[in-house]
C-alpha cells in the first residue's frame, strides 16, 4: 500500500510545479509523516517536477535541529523506527500555515510542536 494517496501526490507535484515557476512560492504542507516509535516528523510540501519521487519539506529528526530538506519517497516508505514500526501518515493533519512558517516556529522551539 502506498504511503501517500494519489491526491496527496498530485498536490505535492502541483506545488512543485508552481514553485518551479515562482521560486518565492511558499506552499502549505500537504502531508505529515511520522515515526510512531521515534518522534521523527516530516511535513511534506512539494515534489520536484523533474523528479516527483523527490520531496521537500520540514524534517524534525528529534535532535533539536529541525530543518528544511529533501527526501525520496522510497526512503520514507522503507523507514522503520527503533522498535520496527514503519512510518505512518497523520490522516488528521491539516496545514494551517506555510512551510516557512512551520520551519521558523520549529527552529525557534528546537522541535516541531503540534498546536
Amino acid at each position: 500500500m502506498p504511503l501517500l494517496t494519489d491526491v496527496q501526490q498530485a498536490q505535492l507535484l502541483a506545488h512543485g510545479q508552481r514553485r518551479a515557476q515562482d521560486p518565492g512560492f511558499d506552499p502549505m504542507p500537504v502531508a505529515k509523516i511520522y515515526t510512531p516509535d521515534a518522534g521523527v516528523v516530516w511535513l511534506l510540501a512539494f515534489a520536484y517536477p523533474d523528479d516527483p519521487a523527490r520531496l521537500h519539506g520540514l524534517c524534525d529528526a528529534n535532535t533539536g535541529f529541525p530543518q528544511l530538506t529533501d527526501i525520496r519517497l522510497t526512503e520514507l516508505e522503507t523507514l522503520h523506527g527503533p522498535n520496527g514500526y514503519p512510518v505512518a501518515v497523520d490522516t488528521n493533519f491539516k496545514a494551517t500555515r506555510t512551510l516557512s512558517d512551520y520551519a521558523a516556529r520549529a527552529t525557534a522551539q528546537g522541535a516541531y510542536i503540534e498546536e
